[in-house]
């Protein structure tokens, strides 16, 4: 088990502010809901100039002390001290006032208000009684130019990608000129190059003397910017370090009271010369153009490129959610006519989106609705109403393949964790029976212990025949779970890559339109 923290080890005292009183300090907070202890005794604290992760699995309790911290929640037992002073926050506007801000992993933007109108919603500066348009727009170019942000602030959220829409909630936060800053997964849909400038925005925050709260599943990247490191595990406290004096492993092993050996399963599925896609010249004037892949039976194909590139976009015509100009799909030797996602769904293919919340579940249903909800058919009496014995019986039969975490069928899928929705979207197009399956993102938010599960259903399904497209941002995730990669550059694909033979500088390299498209296919 090495260094890490096993199950059966005392949980280690935070170590004290050795630079003075902390500037937020957490003591003993419990939080209870009916019949779940989500939190027992956490103990933490915050100095001012410092990155402090918090990490922890799923269900761990970060989300629900930022809660505590932000005013989301009250506590049911333990106290906030903040500057010295014992202070319980009735609301987050409550807190913000006081200075501490949040930027919430789940998106919490107005999607028909402009960017300006979100970044100072409920702040608008005024002239009198009336919003003051010019200073308002002025404003919030400002916050976006400090995270170097290519966005219209007069452009309507609704118009943006899932990263532009992150980048605007961070814009936000800094709007608020907070002294506690909260980042709950705050680069899970950025790029690289986007990452990069937000790690300078806080190493610029942290110098002015804010205390930042850092919340990732991205273990890796923490080594630049954290300070310490509080681990969490099952609503407790384990550990506090210096991020210098530990290890990845070492974090890894505390949240989940085992050692993890491996990232990434070892590949079952072999890739076949028998092609089961075939897009040629797809075309979306302005958006993309001639793009050319195949996906070969046993295959896991990579999409990898900076935002904006087209991967989503591609993937998304593909499955017939935007229109295209030109172009062909051949699903295994038969040419695709796809007008709408409901044709792409007849013809078997399938698009788990990277938003999943919005556009892969209801998350207000329960888990067995939402394993139907693709094939109601499959699970209907020939008068066209459900047969309550087979739906449960389909849902049930994809919990147990998938081994999705879940008290009852009829638990609200909100209620579950990211890994556990992420299972749920891949049984319900498994249970429609899709030959290809593209993942946009599939393991953005989710735990190092779910990721390798999602990644071993991927090879699993590769095995039996099923096509599998991964798009992602993750360069290691890439590397280590495909067979080739398809780089994309401004709505082309510079290089078709074998990824045994490549390295994440030579896919940089192509996605940033330096590669020789013709020497790589």
């Amino acid at each position: 088990m090495g260094y890490g923290q096993t199950a059966g080890e005392q949980p280690r005292a935070p170590q004290s502010a050795a630079q003075g009183e902390p500037l937020l300090a957490l003591e003993n907070i419990t939080k209870e809901f009916p019949g779940v202890k989500a939190l027992q005794g956490v103990s933490f604290n915050l100095r001012r100039h410092e990155v402090h992760a918090v990490c922890g699995e799923n269900g761990a309790g970060k989300s629900t002390l930022m809660k505590i911290i932000s005013g989301v929640f009250p506590p049911t037992s333990g106290r906030i001290v903040y500057k010295g002073q014992p202070r319980q926050f009735a609301s987050p506007l409550e807190a913000e006032a006081v200075g501490i801000a949040i930027i919430h992993q789940e998106l919490n933007l107005v999607p028909h208000l402009s960017v300006a109108e979100n970044i100072y919603l409920a702040r608008e500066p005024r002239r009198g009684f009336l919003i003051d348009r010019r200073k308002l727009r002025a404003d919030a170019k400002a916050c976006l130019d400090r995270l170097g942000v290519a966005v219209d602030p007069d452009r309507l959220v609704r118009e943006l990608s899932v990263a532009q829409c992150q980048m605007v909630e961070i814009a936000k936060a800094l709007s608020l000129n907070a002294e506690v800053l909260i980042m709950d997964e705050p680069t899970s849909s950025l790029t690289e190059q986007e990452t990069r400038l937000l790690f300078k925005v806080i190493h610029d925050l942290k110098a002015a003397g804010v205390g930042i709260i850092y919340i990732s599943h991205r273990l890796d990247e923490m080594a630049e910017i954290v300070d310490r490191v509080t681990v969490l595990r099952d609503g407790r406290y384990v550990a506090t370090d210096d991020f210098a004096m530990t290890s990845v492993d070492e974090i890894v092993a505390r949240m989940v009271g085992r050692s993890l050996e491996e990232k990434f399963p070892e590949r079952t599925s072999r890739p076949t010369s028998d092609v089961i896609l075939a897009v040629r010249g797809l075309t979306r004037n302005g958006v993309f153009s001639d793009i050319d892949f195949e996906l070969r039976r046993g295959e896991i194909l990579g999409f990898a490129g900076l935002m904006g590139a087209g991967r989503t976009e591609v993937a998304r015509a593909i499955f017939g959610a935007d229109a295209i100009d030109a172009g062909t799909v051949t699903l295994e030797g038969r040419q695709l006519v796809i007008r709408s996602p409901r044709d792409a769904i007849a013809a078997g293919l399938a698009y788990l989106s990277e938003d999943r919340k919005a556009q892969g579940l209801a998350v207000k249903m329960p888990v067995d609705a939402n394993m139907t909800l693709a094939n109601m058919d499959e699970v209907s009496n020939r008068f066209g109403l459900i047969d309550f014995a087979k739906h449960a019986k389909a849902a049930r039969e994809y919990i147990d393949l998938l081994s999705i975490k879940t008290p009852s069928i009829k638990q609200p899928v909100r209620l579950l964790s990211g890994g556990n929705q992420q299972k749920i979207i891949i049984g319900k197009w498994l249970f429609r029976k899709s030959r290809v399956l593209f993942f946009d993102e599939p393991t953005r938010g989710i735990d190092v212990g779910a990721k390798f599960a999602i990644y071993k259903i991927m090879d699993e399904l590769a095995a039996e025949g099923i096509g599998v497209v991964l798009i992602s941002s993750e360069l290691p995730e890439i590397l280590g779970m495909t067979d080739r990669v398809c780089v994309f550059h401004h709505g082309r694909i510079t290089g078709v890559l074998e990824t045994a033979r490549t390295s994440q500088e030579e896919i940089m390299h192509y996605a940033s339109g330096y590669g020789r498209p013709d020497s790589r296919h």
